[in-house]
């Protein structure tokens, strides 16, 4: 039986074995792509590149090759800059191809997978299909809008930006156990604003206590919206350490959440575990005030720093969230396995809810369940979307819930 065509109309397959490329050819010509190019190892590819047009929408490259190895190929095609998304298969060990992977994405290669021979037909497709998202999402990021702080200033001032939310869903059973509160920005000139262009404008120019005081307004006010409607859901809040120097900073955020007629265990304070702070006692006593009032304390992005245990040992922290690279592709990473298992057998131990971020696929929420993870966030379960639309989709998420239970 034939499987309908995919989105990518030629590719390049580089491997030195014949009956490696033949069987990639099969596979390729199964899904309906209709021009296949053949390279018997990295320089002959590069001349194809170079003489071909239109260039292939995909390469396929061993890592094992005469001439021209895979690795060397991968940094030839960053210096010479074709920007072809690109799968690696190789029947060397799995912990090598994995390191050929970080390798291409830190050269700025769009690296699909990384698998281990045989290839197969549905590795292939999954790896097309979830470029697609990631692609438009790259894109949307791209461009350098050049905000500046008059700028930003004047969007709040005209209450520009906005908070959606994301749903936190538990591991076990499905059901919805949370939000996080994330700040976006529409400009009615340049559109959309991307958080990682706007937020380190507005903590280099002191405008970032003003947005947080914002963002923690619209959160707690829709929280206490959801509330009267019979859906009470804590909202998590990302909070800048920059602010843990401000020693009134519990004071504040105690008076707002009061001011909307919420209990502190509503609301989840997260801090990035990778930002330094340089009044380390003043951001401690905060925190410790934060905690004795009730609110919930989470540590963002664990482990991308490098003080991770030293926040945990200090900090009286009830969450700890996984960062996302440590849970993509994870299901084919037995190194990556490692590393996710044991953050949530600490975390567990040391009584902390444990939340992986960037759960896009059924495998990664499976092995979630399998190592007892507590909560889970990412487009597996929902994209961020607003207040309102956020009732509309609970009813609808029963039945994907329903499918996400262990």
């Amino acid at each position: 039986m034939t499987a309908p065509p995919v989105s990518i109309a030629s590719v390049l397959i580089v491997d030195d074995s014949f009956v490696q490329r033949d069987h990639a050819v099969s596979i390729c010509k199964a899904l309906g792509i209709a021009r296949i190019h053949e390279a018997s190892n990295g320089r002959e590819a590069l001349a194809l590149l170079t003489a071909i047009s239109p260039r292939p929408g995909l390469v396929i490259v061993d890592l094992e090759m005469p001439t021209m190895d895979g690795p060397e190929f991968l940094v030839k095609l960053q210096e010479l800059g074709f920007d072809i998304p690109v799968i690696v298969a190789s029947s060397r060990e799995r912990a090598l191809i994995d390191t050929v992977r970080e390798m291409g994405g830190v050269l700025g290669l769009h690296v699909l997978a990384a698998v281990q021979k045989p290839l197969q037909a549905d590795v292939l497709r999954q790896a097309i299909q979830n470029a697609k998202g990631r692609e438009l999402a790259r894109a949307s990021q791209r461009v350098d809008l050049g905000v500046d702080a008059t700028s930003l200033s004047d969007a709040l001032e005209r209450s520009e930006v906005y908070v959606h939310y994301q749903p936190k869903a538990d591991i076990r059973t499905g059901i919805v156990r949370g939000v996080e509160a994330l700040a976006r920005w529409k400009h009615p000139t340049m559109g959309q604003v991307p958080p990682d262009q706007f937020i380190p404008v507005a903590e280099r120019s002191q405008l970032i206590h003003r947005l947080t005081i914002d963002v923690m307004n619209q959160a707690m006010l829709q929280n206490a919206a959801w509330r009267a409607r019979g859906l009470h859901l804590p909202v998590a809040i990302n909070l800048s350490p920059m602010l843990l120097e401000r020693s009134d900073l519990a004071l504040e955020i105690s008076s707002l959440q009061q001011c909307h007629g919420l209990t502190p265990d509503q609301i989840v304070i997260e801090i990035t575990e990778s930002s330094l702070v340089t009044r380390v006692g003043t951001a401690l006593s905060v925190l410790a005030q934060l905690r004795l009032r009730g609110f919930g304390l989470s540590i963002d992005d664990y482990g991308t720093g490098f003080s991770s245990m030293q926040q945990l040992a200090r900090i009286p922290f009830t969450e700890l969230k996984i960062d996302r690279s440590f849970v993509r592709g994870a299901p084919e990473r037995e190194s990556l396995q490692v590393i996710l298992r044991s953050a949530i057998e600490m975390a567990n131990r040391l009584g902390l809810v444990t939340v992986a971020e960037g759960v896009e696929t059924l495998d990664e929420w499976r092995m979630l369940q399998e190592y007892g993870c507590t909560l889970g966030q990412g487009w597996l379960i929902a994209k961020p979307m607003s207040g309102e639309d956020l009732i509309g989709w609970m009813k609808q998420y029963r039945v994907q819930a329903a499918q996400l239970r262990a």
